[in-house]
């Protein structure tokens, strides 16, 4: 780190932002009542609504969104004059899967190899402290040079669109002139990178029935139609055999251009086991930021433990499909529906339906917001000059801002790189990026300051 005086400040504001993202890490905030109590985000919504009031800002509000959460907004009024910049997280996690494979409980965030262990560590409670930490930077120094806009989203990882829809019936709200998406990441450690591109996406559940129950398998199976057997031909109908996702009616050949991501980075990042191929052809790059891929995420099936030698009258399957830039995300939810009722084998009867959607998201990274960013960054990891990459993952609210704001630059920074393991058992984050990254942003905020007033 340089001998900047934010810098200065953010090292020394790091132990107090370890112990808070390990009462934030503590709330077991799944959107999901399914899986986790309510209570558990409202208490993680209150958590961060308290975090923005203790820091002067304005109109803390939790929002009830049309989806059934919260969303939480606080307002930090500046200079009179400066421009307005939204910053963007969500305290929302992932469910942390399988709990016996995590190193250390993944509500408890813990310090092991140099990294803070925890779901949501990285993805993305740490990105609301990346934004406490900026702002308390600037306070420190001379005050914070522009108004600020907090909006730490609930059901991100759900892909309701409860915000999207907020922000739509009130579009005054998060009116900004220059909006950072905090939610993003690195390209990899120590190397600053803004996210040029997302992937949209489209969920669906598909159901089959083919009988009205179960039946033993000895006495009917080898004529009576499976439904898990039927589900399982109907799954793999959407990969060909490299493992390209196949859905008919939808483009596969798009190109990447850009930063690429080396074979070797991808597999040791990825965590391929030795011999086994990776899927899909074109560079690793097309694959995961230019081109559309299928997940089959879940499937509603009885477990090896207890099975029984049954038919399967009914099966459910759960299925995310990433959409790049420049295909439509409704028009792919509706190739992929077309796509599971005409290969439903054996005429089994086929149910459709959609929990979740939003469109993919290009930035303009030649706005003069990314200049600032780029010096800031810069600034922040002496040596190394900004670099933009493409990122698979999906952001719906940033299209519904961009169409909302079509004059406000949005520029997409993070805490998830490839060791983070989002999403993943034993998710992490760099103590060290968070401190380079709050330090980026702070230098940010005075950076686009003062070119405003230019």
């Amino acid at each position: 780190m340089t001998a900047h005086p934010i810098s200065e400040t953010v090292a020394s504001l790091m132990p107090r932002a370890k112990a808070e993202l390990a009462e934030l890490v503590a709330f077991q905030s799944v959107a999901d009542p399914a899986q986790f109590p309510k209570s558990e985000c409202e208490a993680a919504a209150n958590w961060v609504a308290d975090a923005l009031r203790a820091e002067d800002f304005q109109d803390v509000a939790l929002l009830d969104t049309p989806d059934g959460t919260q969303s939480v907004y606080g307002f930090l009024p500046g200079p009179a004059g400066a421009p307005t910049v939204l910053l963007y997280a969500h305290y929302d996690v992932q469910p942390p899967l399988d709990e016996s494979a995590w190193l250390s409980p993944p509500f408890e965030l813990t310090e092991r190899d140099g990294r803070w262990f925890g779901r949501g560590a990285a993805d993305c409670k740490g990105g609301f402290i990346m934004h406490l930490l900026a702002v308390r930077a600037l306070k420190a120094n001379g005050g914070v040079p522009v108004s600020v806009k907090v909006i730490a989203e609930g059901s991100e990882e759900q892909g309701t669109g409860g915000l999207e829809r907020y922000a739509e019936a009130h579009p005054d709200l998060l009116t900004a002139d220059t909006i950072v998406i905090g939610d993003t990441g690195n390209f990899r450690v120590g190397l600053p990178t803004v996210t040029a591109t997302l992937r949209g996406m489209t969920m669906l559940r598909v159901t089959l029935d083919t009988l009205e129950g179960n039946l033993h398998s000895g006495q009917f199976g080898g004529a009576a139609p499976d439904a898990l057997a039927a589900m399982i031909q109907l799954l793999a109908s959407l990969r060909a055999e490299d493992g390209t996702t196949t859905v008919d009616g939808l483009a596969t050949d798009a190109d990447w251009e850009g930063l690429q991501y080396p074979e070797a980075e991808f597999r040791a990042d990825a965590k391929v086991l030795d011999g086994v191929e990776l899927i899909g052809t074109g560079t690793v790059a097309d694959r995961i930021w230019a081109r559309p891929a299928v997940t089959v995420i879940g499937i509603d099936c009885p477990p090896v433990v207890g099975a029984t030698p049954s038919l399967q009258a009914t099966a459910r399957a759960q299925i995310s499909l990433r959409v790049p830039p420049g295909q439509d995300a409704a028009e792919a939810t509706q190739l992929l529906t077309a796509h599971l009722k005409a290969h439903a084998p054996w005429g089994a009867r086929v149910a459709v339906e959609q929990v979740g959607q939003g469109q993919a998201f290009r930035a303009d990274i030649s706005s003069p917001a990314y200049t600032s960013m780029a010096q800031a960054m810069e600034a922040a990891y002496p040596g190394e000059k900004m670099q933009s990459s493409g990122m698979g993952g999906s952001i719906p609210l940033c299209n519904t801002l961009a169409t909302l704001y079509p004059e406000a630059e949005i520029l997409l920074i993070g805490l998830s790189e490839p060791e983070a393991q989002i999403h993943a058992v034993n998710e992490s984050v760099s103590p060290e990026e968070l401190e380079r990254l709050s330090v980026a942003e702070a230098l940010f905020l005075q950076n686009y300051a003062e070119s405003k007033r230019a």
